[in-house]
């Protein structure tokens, strides 16, 4: 059996984020970091190609090393992962990959934590572990929430983790329905509505829940931002699930946006009361024919290797003291909640690592 001081499970940007800062701090000697992809990148790896540097919402450096400058043209699928790539050497981090894990247990109560994971279809030693940093993120776990004949539907049915680009799924004339108010929802009306208008295809349907609030100020991650972390912090404290973040900031308008309301490609409708095998019934008795539905409503943690520690309360979700499970300062959920964001990972890696420095101290 393994043993470590500290593992890292996940190699995203929390996780390298949360790696760069256990080195800063001597605690690098006995880490251990697993990683289930197949390369560096995390998510990355799985990026559409039309989402380009250009169109990407944002991205945030990490620790200590500015993203290199570069074409805004090319696939944010191939540039990050280098990125990340680089990272890692710099740092000289001992990423284990491709790695599953399987299941995260108590020695006994209050001891160590016992990882069982494998690799390419083997096991792998366990490994024990006084203390756990969880970055795995949301990628593996899309959600697709229940409508009433959904098994029915006779055409494409896809995921924001399925999605091929705007020309693939236009080709032929395609009638695309987008379900989702986030911003993976209204990036593919924005390309999806571009390239109709090129070929003459339908302008795509857009259906949500609620209403989507676009902002028309100037948001500012320092304030809005920030105000909006804090509600999600809310949540979590009192053990219930997240929401993201963008669900209480709102939308931005941009210049793709505003175009793809001009050709009546964010003409948003509440949500159809049922799937039928060509299309959906609207709420007011309306059939409308479509070809695809594409559903881009978001992602739920993925931490069900961690079932075994029986986290989850009554409310669903996990309950937070800052990145520790309330009452457990063994394990750190970073990329969760108010830090699934980016800038969120990185501040959460950093913090987690103070902590778990702090109590090793102790000991």
């Amino acid at each position: 059996m393994r043993e470590s001081d500290v593992v890292v499970i996940g190699a995203g940007q929390a996780g390298l984020t949360a790696g760069h800062h256990l080195r800063r701090r001597g605690l690098g000697s006995r880490l251990i970091m697993l990683d289930a992809e197949e390369g560096p990148g995390g998510a990355w790896r799985h990026r559409w190609d039309s989402l380009t540097m250009r169109t990407v919402n944002g991205i945030t450096e990490l620790p200590g090393m500015p993203l290199p400058p570069g074409d805004p043209d090319l696939p944010s699928s191939l540039v990050v992962p280098a990125y990340f790539a680089d990272f890692e050497s710099r740092e000289e981090l001992p990423v284990e990959r491709p790695v599953e894990v399987l299941s995260v247990r108590e020695e006994e109560p209050g001891g160590a934590l016992l990882i069982a994971a494998r690799s390419r279809g083997r096991d792998r030693e366990p490994i024990r572990t006084r203390f756990l940093i969880n970055a795995t993120g949301t990628w593996r776990r899309p959600f697709v929430p229940h409508l009433p004949g959904a098994g029915d539907f006779a055409g494409r049915q896809l995921r924001t983790v399925d999605y091929p680009g705007a020309a693939e799924l236009l080709r032929g004339g395609a009638r695309i329905a987008v379900i989702g108010g986030g911003i993976s929802a209204v990036g593919f009306l924005a390309e999806l509505s571009a390239v109709a208008a090129e070929t003459d295809a339908p302008q795509p349907r857009w259906y949500t829940r609620r209403v989507p609030v676009f902002r028309e100020d100037g948001f500012t991650p320092e304030i809005q931002g920030r105000a909006a972390v804090a509600q999600v912090e809310d949540r979590v404290r009192r053990g219930l699930p997240p929401r993201s973040v963008v669900s209480v900031t709102g939308l931005l308008w941009t210049p793709q946006l505003r175009a793809a309301r001009e050709r009546g490609g964010l003409d948003r409708r509440p949500m159809p009361v049922r799937i039928v095998p060509d299309g959906v019934l609207e709420p007011d008795g309306a059939r409308t024919r479509l070809d695809v539905l594409l559903w881009a409503t978001g992602f739920r943690a993925d931490l069900g290797h961690l079932a075994p520690l029986h986290l989850r309360g009554p409310g669903g979700g996990i309950r937070m003291d800052g990145t520790a499970v309330a009452g457990d300062p063994r394990i750190h959920l970073i990329g969760y909640g108010p830090s699934s964001s980016t800038i969120g990972a990185n501040r959460a890696g950093r913090a987690a690592v103070a902590e778990i420095a702090r109590r090793l101290s102790m000991r």
